[in-house]
């Protein structure tokens, strides 16, 4: 399959873009970016244009060191005109998953305000002003409240304890936990804990309610054979409490995509199929029954076609893509067109404007993701008007209006139009802050690695970067596997900030990366972490060859959760890195398959079991190649290693080991542990700190 080409409008909006650099370039106060720069740029949020298309409603975040300073309200923005977006909340908790009433009027978003013990409803009217309105009181709180077709009801997603039918049911149940004198946690299914967080047994629902005042939710599941199985959940992508739920077209039922299988998580993937239930009340209905994990449910304007991104699941293999499929509705035939089939590609996110028969999407490729479409029925794959460099973060249509949320790595997240001619940048959040630094766009290179694949990389250069120098290189390695390193402004591995003291910053897409086929993505299967590291070495050696800048005789590596497995096995199983950084990296197959929150992608991963017949699991794992230091093949480089002590994506016990193995070898090296961090260091002094530390250790090693 060939990816089309950027059409000619991409490269006239490049050469708009170079313009505009070069006038940036001429501002005479830019500087190196700092810490402050990254953690202060504000935070955008994903667009909710109105039904009619004039509006649109998004969150902004206003960081701080202090979370307790931070605010984050909703801002709306017209869409016909140039008028400045405004401040449409005032409350330092933040607002979400904002959803439109039918006539444009009135919003509704989830937010735990004053006197909210959880997040629950809120609505606000936006044609007759005033404050924003509490609809629900609820226990467990509310989550991604819906309008009714017409506007009358509002569908959301709530929490049970077992056995409970109202919510006087839930509060007594709470307050009885609440009470108890004991504090164990018992389980008899996987996982115990997700993520950071330790699960229990409240069990997720449908609710229903008047969009009034007041108003009595009714749960729609209760009673159904569905929740009552033990398996019913959410999707294997978080901990089994969300429901990708919306109204059917004439309102009478809602569509939902769910798992029944979510007790099996320790022996197999959780499939999310496609269900209704009637909102009169009655049992739910399975409307499919396959293979595939369905999500992102949505109908077109005329509700004849159910749109939805799913995977294909294959028995026996890491990772599937993503593809664009679609129902008639009412659905009879459930056997689901494949819009995408012939992309090899996974589908991010997908809009439906209004007046169109086109589904307009995007997917990651090389580094970007860019706008295409595709007709309803499958055929007559375009691309759109796109930035030529950056990445889409988020896109919705109302009515006509197309708009979504587009940055690159020197230009951080802005609100955009899209969808007649070439995209219009709607706000200015953060581009004057963003115009004072002095960085530059990643520069893109491949390179045929050995195994014959072609490697997509991208260098990030420092400021004041002059190529008659030497700069060390700092090969910084994403995590997943199943990712791509974007063309985007990150906050926890910042590629500017990363090459702040004057290093080269080395991204490599190795084979498991996403963005470039299917069959790329599962190259990573029974080889997990040394053919990865193979790719880049050799992609340091063509960075090497390729710039003239680059000291070889300076080179780093290191990264986070993956790339913290794979900054692990470099050091195990080379010498030539004078310093390694290690986030959230698993030293041991068997012991991260053990107390992860995740064991059955790493068996298909392996090969099979790890009691089985499988070398991979103790050939792949670095703690078992410690024989390589008095070899002088492994285990020299001095290491930091640092870990959230609430990460139990993979548990602190991985650095505990890494570093013990360091200090019984007589390794330099150092233990950070957070012990107020989950997989991520996201509070702000944490990552201030974090990067110090970075920048520390790289000092002291590449000197």
């Amino acid at each position: 399959m060939t990816i089309p080409r950027l059409s000619i409008l991409a490269f006239i909006i490049s050469a708009q873009l170079a313009g505009h650099a070069l006038a940036v370039d001429a501002v005479p106060t830019r500087h190196a970016i700092t810490h402050e720069d990254v953690w202060l740029m504000k935070r955008v949020g994903a667009p909710q244009p109105s039904p009619d298309g004039r509006w649109a409603v998004f969150s902004v975040t206003d960081p701080a060191y202090d979370s307790k300073e931070q605010w984050s309200d909703l801002w709306i923005k017209a869409l016909g005109d140039d008028t400045p977006a405004r401040r449409l909340t005032f409350s330092k908790g933040g607002e979400g998953a904002i959803n439109w009433s039918p006539d444009s009027k009135q919003l509704i978003f989830v937010a735990k305000r004053d006197g909210d013990e959880a997040g629950q409803i809120y609505r606000i009217d936006i044609a007759g002003g005033g404050e924003a309105q509490r609809l629900t009181t609820l226990t467990l709180g509310a989550r991604t409240p819906k309008f009714s077709p017409d506007g009358k009801q509002i569908l959301f997603v709530s929490d049970i304890f077992p056995g409970n039918v109202s919510e006087d049911d839930v509060k007594k149940t709470a307050k009885e936990r609440k009470d108890r004198k004991y504090s164990a946690r018992a389980y008899e299914s996987f996982p115990p804990r997700y993520f950071d967080k330790w699960l229990d047994d409240k069990k997720v629902r449908l609710f229903v309610m008047d969009a009034a005042i007041g108003a009595k939710p009714r749960d729609l599941l209760s009673g159904t054979r569905l929740a009552a199985l033990p398996g019913f959940g959410g999707g294997q992508g978080d901990e089994g409490q969300s429901l990708d739920a919306i109204w059917a077209p004439d309102g009478k039922a809602i569509v939902f995509a769910a798992s029944t299988n979510r007790d099996e998580l320790a022996r197999n993937s959780a499939y999310t199929q496609i269900f209704s239930v009637p909102v009169a009340g009655g049992d739910s209905t399975q409307l499919t029954a396959d293979q595939h994990s369905y999500g992102n449910l949505k109908f077109s304007a005329d509700g004849k076609t159910l749109f939805t991104l799913t995977e294909a699941e294959e028995a026996g293999k890491v990772y599937d893509v993503s593809r664009l499929a679609s129902f008639a509705w009412p659905l009879v035939n459930t056997t689901p067109k494949m819009l995408t089939a012939s992309l090899d590609r996974s589908i991010s996110r997908y809009a439906l404007p209004a007046g169109s028969n086109r589904v307009v999407f995007s997917y990651e490729h090389a580094g970007l993701e860019q706008l295409h479409s595709i007709n309803y029925a499958g055929a007559d794959l375009r691309d759109e008007p796109s930035l030529p460099t950056g990445s889409i973060g988020a896109l919705n249509a109302g009515g006509k209006a197309l708009v979504g949320v587009w940055e690159s790595s020197i230009n951080p997240p802005e609100i955009y139009a899209f969808g007649n001619g070439a995209p219009k940048r709607l706000t200015a959040f953060n581009t004057e802050r963003a115009a004072g630094i002095d960085w530059q766009a990643p520069e893109h290179f491949w390179f045929k690695a050995s195994d014959g694949r072609m490697i997509h990389n991208m260098v990030i250069k420092p400021a004041g970067f002059d190529p008659a120098k030497k700069y060390p290189l700092f090969a910084v390695i994403h995590g997943g596997a199943a990712n791509m390193w974007r063309d985007q402004f990150v906050i926890r591995w910042n590629y500017h900030l990363l090459a702040q003291p004057g290093y080269v910053v080395l991204l490599t897409d190795y084979k498991g990366s996403t963005g470039y086929g299917e069959e790329f993505a599962r190259a990573i299967q029974g080889d997990p972490l040394k053919g990865p590291a193979d790719e880049i070495n050799e992609a340091v050696d063509e960075a090497i060859r390729k710039y003239s800048y680059i000291d070889s005789s300076k080179l780093a590596a290191g990264g986070a959760s993956y790339g913290g497995h794979l900054a692990n096995w470099l050091q195990a199983t080379t010498t030539r890195y004078k310093a390694i950084v290690s986030h959230a990296g698993e030293m041991d197959l068997i012991m991260q398959w053990g107390s992860s929150d995740s064991v059955w992608g790493r068996e298909v991963n392996s090969g099979g079991p790890v009691w089985g017949d499988k070398a991979v699991w103790r050939e792949q794992s670095p703690v078992l190649q410690g024989g390589n230091h008095a070899k002088g093949t492994g285990f020299t480089s001095p290491i930091l290693i640092s870990v959230g002590e609430l990460d139990y994506r993979v548990p602190a016990n991985n650095a505990l080991m890494n570093f013990a193995t360091q200090q019984r070898l007589n390794v330099p090296s150092k233990l950070i542990v957070f012990p107020d961090e989950n997989h991520w260091v996201l509070k702000g002094e944490n990552s201030r700190y974090f990067y110090s530390e970075v920048h520390g250790w790289l000092a002291k090693y590449l000197k």
